[in-house]
């Protein structure tokens, strides 16, 4: 659990007028976020170009902070249950993301070729199989980063097959993964800090977060300090398949990126939860 100081004009503007219009002193009622956000906006994006390195793309799939100057996203989010999937195919369209602020370069799908990297997901294309426009956009590049063969194919692929299996036993999960640091290793070997003439930054670490919860209402106050939590920090290299000797605290991944994970979260069920390493089955 972190603590950010964000900009707050515009909310002090509307603030201003709800005060001169209020007859009463009690607050304002807060408004529920949106679903891929309901368990919070780590890094307190929005969908204002003039904060480039943090712009909020609000997709009716997933939410994710868009960093124009390293091509990939901060964080990707979303939501996970049974009404996400069905039977549409994988799509494969991988494209330019043509939603981003005019003027921003927009990553292509020829962006990562010959790199020896793949084009990693983020929500992954089988978290989104209800229809064909949910999967398609997945391949959308604002949802990729440059993910080591390996670990996308292998490590990263295993822990989210293990995800979707808690869908049928009753339960609903939210995820919000990401990347931080610069130089990775793909297939090509050595250490390789950019693609695309330095447009596109190749990620050290990726991180994962993902919150179990039975199937209901009011998510995140349904969080308690025996919600199971998989929190995962992993070189972006070969490595070992198995996910599990990943895992790490939800407040050591807060540290080394300056995020504040699950902030809708009771702060008293924070505290608790952030600190503990899971050690439950991998699969």
């Amino acid at each position: 659990m972190r603590f950010h100081a964000f900009s707050l004009l515009s909310w002090g503007l509307v603030g201003a007028l709800a005060t001169a219009c209020s007859t009463t002193s009690d607050p304002a009622p807060t408004q529920p976020l949106p679903e891929h956000l309901t368990l919070g906006n780590p890094s307190g994006a929005t969908p204002d170009a003039n904060q480039p390195t943090n712009y909020l793309l609000s997709k009716r799939q997933y939410a994710l902070s868009y960093h124009r100057d390293r091509g990939i996203p901060n964080w990707v989010s979303w939501h996970l249950d049974t009404r996400w999937r069905g039977s549409a195919a994988r799509q494969d369209d991988f494209r330019a993301d043509n939603t981003l602020p005019a003027g921003w370069y927009q990553v292509q799908s020829s962006s990562f070729s010959n790199s020896g990297f793949d084009r990693g997901h983020m929500c992954p294309s089988a978290d989104r199989t209800n229809t064909v426009a949910d999967n398609s956009a997945t391949f959308l590049m604002t949802n990729m980063v440059p993910q080591a063969p390996r670990n996308n194919q292998q490590t990263w692929a295993n822990l989210e097959d293990y995800t979707r299996t808690f869908l049928g036993s009753g339960n609903e999960v939210y995820i919000i993964c990401g990347s931080y640091g610069r130089g990775g290793t793909g297939s090509n070997g050595g250490i390789t800090q950019t693609l695309d003439n330095g447009r596109v930054t190749v990620p050290a670490r990726l991180w994962k977060v993902i919150v179990i919860l039975p199937t209901g209402t009011d998510d995140a106050t349904r969080v308690t300090a025996s919600t199971r939590i998989i929190a995962i920090d992993m070189p972006n290299s070969s490595l070992s398949t198995n996910w599990g000797q990943h895992r790490i605290s939800v407040d050591a991944i807060e540290a080394a990126t300056g995020l504040d994970l699950l902030s809708a979260v009771a702060t008293s069920t924070q505290q608790n939860i952030e600190a503990q390493v899971d050690n439950g089955p991998t699969n």
